[in-house]
């Protein structure tokens, strides 16, 4: 009797065999909305809803690192998979291999949601670099064989000849075309010698467009210290390529009118500049010929004596107060010594020699007599701290026995201060001894 009854791994097992036997459940495929999504490191766990149902979904990671966009809560979606039993839980689920969302193509969806991303960080809003307005040398990013490369070579050509084209072969469509973009941009960069960058390719599909889409394209454009010209695409096609360049080309021969200037018209400018530079030069010609015209007119080359007439008055007159004012100082001068020489005449001059002569002798021996005792002061000065400075002195410490311990040339001053096996000198009155730590003991530790 007890033979009639399955266990249920038994059972469920044997519904996981029909599952997968169904061929109308091999592979399925639903219409619905994301729901209870929640992005995990790995694999992906999530619920597929509609207005009456709902169904329990897995993407594995290989799955989900292809999709182009990323899932959210509550967006409708198309899913290609199948449905099959897991065992452990008992319930069945949708184990999806494609998914793409419903309404908006996958590659728009994920180009919108790219744009958002850059946008939130500012990489749109970064200051563009000019593009110089001679450039000697510039890169060509694009397909050698396309239209793009012989448009600007045309255009540059006949606008401005003399300046030099490098093209970088580069993929510009297909799995390999964003590598390809980056890796030449980092070798322009490497080189250095570029003044102008043109980026381009013809138009297409979104699709075809998808590798101007790349982020690590994008933050590599940004990142670049050559001015970039984006021209990919027509006119009403805008990549993320085209947002984060220097500027934006509407196509191949507008980013070859935007890299170069028209030689003519700059030869013509040079030479508008060249004729002003000319007029200006005759015309200030023409004033200093008038300026000197006017100098050689002038009284001072007619009647130069008239430049130093006033001059030698002012001599006159200069010379005039200078020996008036000699005689005042004579006069003055010579009063003054007939004074002194009666009133010297009044004393006699030995007596004011003597008296002189005797102050003199005062004053030597009271200068005598204070330099002994300031010197006799500042000596007992100089013994007393003599004999001070000798009783602190470490020598004559030291000489009594004591001694002090250094370590790499600094004092110890404490157990803490070393460890077993340091090397350490004593210091004595007359020389210094090695040692090393066997062991240290602190007062008051056992």
């Amino acid at each position: 009797m007890s033979e009639q009854y399955l266990s249920i791994t038994a059972m469920t097992a044997y519904l996981k065999r029909k599952f997968d036997a169904d061929p109308y459940l091999e592979r399925v495929y639903l219409t619905g909305e994301i729901s209870n999504f929640r992005l995990r490191p790995n694999h992906q766990y999530f619920s597929l809803k509609d207005e009456h149902a709902k169904l329990s979904a897995v993407m594995f990671k290989g799955a989900f690192q292809k999709l182009s966009f990323q899932p959210e809560e509550g967006m409708k979606v198309l899913v290609i998979g199948r449905i099959s039993l897991f065992e452990s839980s008992g319930s069945y689920q949708l184990y999806i291999e494609h998914m793409e969302p419903d309404g908006v193509g996958a590659l728009y969806q994920a180009y919108a949601q790219l744009k958002e991303k850059l946008a939130k960080e500012g990489l749109f809003q970064l200051p563009k670099q000019t593009l110089p307005a001679y450039p000697k040398r510039i890169a060509i990013l694009t397909s050698p064989s396309g239209a793009v490369i012989r448009d600007i070579i045309t255009t540059v050509r006949r606008r401005y000849p003399i300046v030099q084209l490098v093209l970088y072969p580069t993929v510009v469509q297909g799995e390999k075309a964003a590598g390809e973009l980056i890796k030449n941009i980092q070798r322009v960069e490497e080189d250095g010698q570029f003044d102008t960058m043109i980026i381009g390719r013809g138009g297409g599909s979104i699709e075809d467009l998808w590798p101007f889409n790349d982020e690590h394209l994008a933050r590599t454009i940004v990142a670049a210290k050559t001015p970039i010209i984006s021209s990919v695409g027509h006119e009403t096609d805008t990549t993320i390529a085209d947002l984060v360049a220097d500027v934006r080309a509407a196509t191949p021969t507008a980013a070859a009118e935007l890299a170069v200037p028209v030689l003519s018209q700059e030869l013509l400018r040079v030479e508008e500049i060249k004729m002003r530079v000319q007029q200006a030069f005759l015309y200030q010609l023409e004033r200093q010929k008038q300026r000197y015209a006017k100098a050689i007119h002038s009284y001072v080359f007619r009647q130069p004596n008239r430049l130093y007439e006033s001059k030698a008055q002012q001599l006159d007159i200069a010379s005039q107060r200078l020996s008036q004012q000699m005689q005042r100082v004579f006069f003055a001068k010579k009063q003054s010594a007939t004074v002194m020489m009666n009133r010297l005449s009044y004393q006699p001059l030995m007596r004011v020699y003597e008296r002189e002569v005797q102050e003199q002798r005062y004053l030597d021996e009271r200068l005598k007599k204070a330099m002994n005792q300031t010197y006799l002061a500042h000596t007992q000065r100089v013994n007393h701290a003599i004999q001070s400075l000798d009783l602190v002195s470490p020598l004559k410490i030291m000489n009594r026995g004591y001694s002090y311990v250094s370590k790499d040339d600094e004092i110890v001053k404490s157990v803490a201060d070393i460890a077993v096996d340091d090397l350490l000198t004593i210091h004595l009155s007359d020389g210094t001894i090695q040692t090393t730590v066997v062991a240290t003991h602190e007062e008051g530790k056992e």
